[in-house]
């Protein structure tokens, strides 16, 4: 299953209250914090209400075993 990486690159600051309970749904606090969330409907429509905020890229089957091996070798 596709995965998408979502990473917060602007202030939430002076938004709008759905928009910053749509990135606190994102798992999104800090400008520059990213979370790998699964590819479906749901997170694609939340994306769609913050794209000036946000900054996404498509994760391949082959980007997420690397990535969830950098992880497991910072552990």
């Amino acid at each position: 299953m596709a995965r998408l990486k979502v990473t917060l690159t602007k202030s939430k600051i002076g938004t709008k209250p759905k928009h910053r309970g749509t990135l606190r749904a994102l798992g999104l606090g800090k400008i520059g914090s990213t979370n790998t969330l699964p590819d479906r409907p749901e997170i694609r429509g939340m994306i769609a209400r913050v794209p000036h905020l946000v900054s996404v890229e498509e994760l391949s089957a082959e980007q997420l075993s690397a990535e969830q091996l950098s992880v497991e070798e910072a552990d």
